[in-house]
């Protein structure tokens, strides 16, 4: 039977990325991400919904996600569910839901920029990574930001 893991998420974090190195050298970043749904009731009243999500970005994206995106930013996501389960001090068994980032675009702020950004595949360790696309440039930049 084949099988399906894919999440497409587009919020905005509620945290500043932590960006952390393993023994081994590769960067992890993890931050937190709220995704809105508004909705109508019955009465015809509208009723808005948050979910959080937690949010785990691997190598290259670990690194640009912590060097150009901060609390409140928005952030397009394309990933993969990830149970993680362990035992806390205490010898209870624990587990949370967590999204691995395979594929983000950083949605740009600017007034007048459009929805520019900056796409890139995963480059978590054990997975078929693929090369980062390079930016999109719709305007002239004298710095070199990848959005």
């Amino acid at each position: 039977m084949p099988n399906f893991n894919k999440v497409l998420l587009m919020g905005n974090l509620t945290r500043d990325p932590e960006l952390r190195v393993t023994p081994k050298g590769t960067s992890v970043c993890q931050f937190g991400l709220a995704v809105n749904r508004v909705f109508r009731l019955e009465g015809g009243d509208t009723q808005e919904e948050t979910t959080f999500v937690d949010i785990e970005a691997w190598g290259r994206q670990a690194e640009t996600i912590s060097k150009y995106v901060t609390k409140g930013n928005p952030l397009f996501v394309e990933g993969r569910l990830k149970l993680d389960t362990w035992e806390n001090k205490e010898g209870e068994k624990r587990s949370k839901m967590k999204v691995v980032l395979e594929n983000m675009q950083l949605i740009s702020g600017r007034s007048g920029g459009g929805e520019g950004g900056y796409s890139s595949q995963s480059s978590e360790p054990q997975s078929r990574a693929a090369s980062p696309t390079p930016p999109q440039q719709s305007e002239n930049i004298e710095e070199d930001v990848p959005f």
